[in-house]
């Protein structure tokens, strides 16, 4: 058996691979992909982000790194800035600014992974990432659409401007993002693990940027971060066990709820996964908001049967990037459903909710025949609940049921592409079709082992650009 990384870019994806080739395993895959996409999807995730890492198959017992954004210190802050966003058939407003900036939690997680499990020193996993921020990697469409949605966002500061804007504009499809502060930062990640960016001189400078601009993000925040390990949430579906992301997140928990409800419907038809989407809706409370942001995925399998699935995000980003560093720090705390009580209500310290849900389907065998994750905010939970339904109930390969038309549930309003058939959908339900496939439905990375024959696929989501490759 081969092992193969899905993940939000081609050049992502090859990182990651190239790792296995080296003899890594699928942690070491895992983190150089992650690496490699802050150079290859640098509005989606970063040294100024955070995230959630699962492992599980190959002897591994299964485990969630949780190191994810947390409420920085309180005082005084700085408005925040409102940026309207358009998905072309739906628009969102987020919010940047420094007192939009949390405590990222990206390099203490990803660093403790590699302790934890990895094979491969450190300096070797950011190799690739090194050369492709220093080199530059040219824009395809779906990083130019990126880029240009959250356009409002890249011209709110000169720094922002400088790292990804050309003329007065967000750079376009064809163009290249190269970053010299963002490679010396992931070479000294890779040299010296987290240390500088919890206690070091680029702690230091994130502070410096977030406090002159009226936040209030704090050394003492920083140097208190650290990941957490924890159970993941297990829930039963056809006869497998599904492990996902645990509270204080908010994704996992509502996935394996509608997971529950549709495990007990004859077929996940259109009208069966709207109805389970709505019973995990109506499980919400206020501690399950969701962040709304701009995230990325990897998902491996190793040739041992080890797998990892990884999911960091950026939010949008601040629009403050750290002078000298490419470091774009994330606007987590200016998100506006992770605050139901009004914004900064979270004490300082707590992890902040969120949908993301590094997932792992594992079948009679006690192996993963299925790990996936996706980004797209709300969208998070349908996009992963289709997937596992396209794979387990339709015999899709992962390919195919990434691509496959989805469907997704707000409130009473069903939103779709085209392909989906709602025509049993209730008449109490309102229909929002989009004229296209749209990275608004999410951006699905999976990959997925046969387990009759242990061959393994993946696929990257097109809808944001995504790629699978080899070992």
């Amino acid at each position: 058996m081969d092992g193969i990384v899905a993940a939000g870019h081609p050049a992502s994806a090859e990182a990651g691979a190239s790792v296995l080739r080296a003899g890594g395993n699928a942690v070491d895959a895992a983190v150089a992909a992650c690496l490699a996409s802050w150079a290859a999807e640098p509005l989606l995730t970063g040294p100024g982000a955070g995230g959630y890492l699962l492992v599980a198959g190959g002897g591994w017992e299964p485990v969630l790194l949780d190191f994810f954004v947390a409420a920085p210190a309180a005082g005084e802050r700085s408005p925040l800035v409102p940026v309207d966003v358009s998905f072309g058939d739906a628009t969102q407003v987020f919010h940047v600014g420094a007192s939009s900036v949390g405590v990222p939690g990206t390099p203490s997680g990803l660093e403790d992974a590699v302790r934890r499990w990895g094979s491969l020193p450190l300096a070797d996993l950011a190799a690739p990432a090194v050369a492709l921020a220093r080199a530059g990697v040219e824009l395809n469409a779906a990083q130019a659409y990126i880029f240009e949605i959250l356009e409002g966002i890249l011209l709110s500061t000169p720094e922002a401007a400088a790292e990804f804007t050309r003329d007065g504009r967000a750079l376009r499809a064809g163009e290249t993002f190269a970053s010299a502060g963002l490679a010396e930062t992931i070479e000294r990640f890779g040299r010296d693990g987290a240390a500088p960016f919890v206690r070091g001189d680029l702690a230091r400078a994130m502070v410096d940027c977030v406090t002159a601009g009226g936040g209030t993000l704090s050394l003492e925040d920083l140097a208190a971060s650290a990941p957490v390990a924890r159970a993941p949430v297990e829930v039963r579906y056809r006869g497998r066990r599904v492990l996902t992301n645990p509270p204080p997140s908010a994704g996992g928990t509502l996935l394996a709820v509608a997971l529950a409800h549709l495990d007990a419907a004859d077929a996940p038809t259109p009208a069966a996964l709207v109805e389970a989407m709505a019973g995990a809706q109506a499980a919400r409370t206020p501690e399950f908001d969701a962040q709304l942001g701009s995230t990325t995925h990897v998902s491996v399998i190793d040739a041992g049967g080890r797998a990892c699935a990884v999911t960091c995000t950026n939010g949008e980003g601040s629009g403050l990037v750290v002078p000298g560093t490419g470091i774009h720090l994330n606007n987590i705390m200016g998100e506006e459903d992770l605050n139901p009580l009004g914004f900064f209500a979270a004490p300082p310290g707590r992890r902040m909710p969120s949908m993301m849900a590094p997932t792992a389907v594992i079948g009679d065998d006690d192996e993963v025949e299925l790990v996936l994750g996706s980004a797209g905010s709300n969208r998070i939970r349908s996009a992963i609940l289709q997937v596992i339904t396209g794979v387990i109930d339709h015999a899709l390969d992962a390919r195919a049921a990434v691509e496959a038309p989805r469907l997704h549930l707000e409130g009473t309003t069903v939103y779709s592409e085209p392909g989906v058939d709602l025509t049993a959908l209730p008449a109490t339900y309102t229909r929002a079709p989009f004229r296209s496939r749209n990275l608004f439905f999410g951006g699905a990375q999976a990959v997925e082992r046969d387990p009759r024959t242990g061959n393994l696929s993946g696929a990257g989501d097109p809808r944001r650009g995504g790629a699978s490759a080899r070992a």
